[in-house]
């Protein structure tokens, strides 16, 4: 399946340029940043800090985590962070009580980067494989 097929022809008409959504700038920065995010998700494993790393990716900033991948040196479109479970747990994003329902969906860090993606109308988590 096709990115048309997801996110359909939203222009309309061929004389207005659709608007491409973040997130496909997004998949390119995290295809270029995968192998360098899964080498900090281990750090973070092996080194006992967590055993569940999250990573944030925003075009702004934001006052969580440590930038790992700096978005105005590297010439990219996003810029990511790196965090574990515990601080997100610390600062209130996930709360203690859904700490639980938040692990049974996340995925094995072994194989997939949590990106917490923060952008003007919210934020969610993506799991995305290295």
């Amino acid at each position: 399946m096709n990115q048309e097929d997801l996110l359909g022809n939203l222009a309309g008409g061929e004389a207005q340029k659709p608007q491409e959504s973040p997130l496909v700038s997004l998949k390119k920065d995290l295809s270029n940043y995968k192998d360098a995010i899964k080498e900090v998700a281990i750090e973070i494993m092996v080194e006992g800090l967590s055993a569940h790393p999250i990573f944030i990716a925003h075009q702004h900033e934001v006052n969580i985590g440590e930038i790992i991948l700096d978005r105005a040196e590297l010439a990219t479109d996003w810029t990511i962070q790196a965090s574990t479970l515990e601080e997100f747990i610390e600062r209130g994003i996930i709360q203690e009580n859904k700490k639980d329902a938040f692990l049974s969906s996340y995925k094995n860090a072994d194989d997939y980067a949590c990106v917490f993606v923060v952008v003007p109308e919210g934020a969610n988590f993506v799991y995305y494989p290295y």
